[in-house]
């Protein structure tokens, strides 16, 4: 499960040498072959994963060390440059097989479309699943400039999977009128501009569920990821986001899998966006992955 060819040798800080006993797969989405803006989230996985070199093993908020999480970091998908057909099909081809394994699949993305094949793979093993959305965007148009494939696309492609009742998004404060129409005609749920708030009265309605939870960094207000293609002012802060980790962390529901994607390095000389985005990376397996 290795992605030895092009793969750079990085990996998330603790992540164990084989990856039959790990409860966790991680793994790499580097795609930004649809992007509308800002190209750069292909660098992220790596970035994420250099940034993780500084956490602390230990985090204050589970109360619990890296060393009792058993995760493999399996480097990065090797997706073919400019062909987004393709790639999306290896995503799904690989989180297959982790769904298969029973382990928990997280995802280092990318630009927000590599989820698409996730949430497929996750959806033919857990056809009860529930999803949390949490990003600056809708992502909920049908097409882009005429392309289906587009990251902007990613949660309208879900709700026509698993049925608009069974999507969560939150902190929406982007998109154009239709889909915030369609949002509220269609039977979804969607918290505009914050998340713990809301996230807080839906999750005892989620108990008991499977669920899987896709972040977009830009959910942040440019002030904490600046590095990101799309970024969108009056966003919350990395503090809000660690809370709404924890209360899903506290919440009887079963995360079966979950992904961090839009990390576009380049644009963010001070690396406060991929520092911030490995520190959910451990909070999520610290949080999320149960034994």
């Amino acid at each position: 499960m290795r992605f030895d060819e092009g793969y750079s040798g990085k990996v998330f800080i603790m992540s164990r040498p084989e990856h039959e006993k790990a409860e966790a797969i991680i793994y790499g989405m580097p795609m930004d072959w649809t992007v509308s803006f800002r190209p750069g989230s292909r660098f992220g996985p790596n970035r994420i994963r250099e940034a993780s070199i500084g956490l602390e093993e230990y985090s204050p908020y589970m109360d619990r060390h890296l060393e009792e999480v058993h995760y493999y970091d399996a480097g990065d998908i090797p997706l073919p440059f400019g062909n987004p057909s393709r790639s999306l099909s290896m995503i799904y081809d690989f989180t297959k097989k982790i769904f298969e394994q029973g382990k928990f699949p997280l995802g280092l993305g990318g630009e927000h479309l590599v989820t698409w094949p996730v949430l497929q793979a996750a959806y033919e093993k857990y056809s009860d699943m529930a999803i949390i959305h949490i990003d600056a965007h809708a992502d909920l148009r049908e097409e882009y400039e005429g392309e289906v494939l587009s990251h902007s696309t990613p949660i309208r492609k879900a709700c026509n999977l698993i049925g608009p009742e069974n999507v969560y998004s939150f902190g929406i404060r982007s998109g154009m009128r239709e889909e915030f129409q369609y949002a509220k005609e269609s039977g979804m749920y969607m918290a505009k501009y914050d998340v713990i708030e809301p996230l807080k009265q839906i999750l005892p309605t989620l108990q008991g569920r499977n669920v899987y939870v896709t972040i977009d960094i830009d959910v942040l207000d440019p002030a904490y990821a600046p590095g990101t293609g799309t970024a969108e002012a009056g966003g919350i802060s990395s503090k809000e986001l660690l809370q709404a980790i924890k209360a899903i962390a506290d919440a009887d529901v079963n995360v079966i899998g979950a992904d961090v994607v839009e990390v576009a390095p380049v644009y963010d000389p001070t690396e406060k966006t991929p520092i911030a985005a490995s520190k959910f990376v451990r909070e999520i397996l610290l949080g999320w992955v149960k034994e």
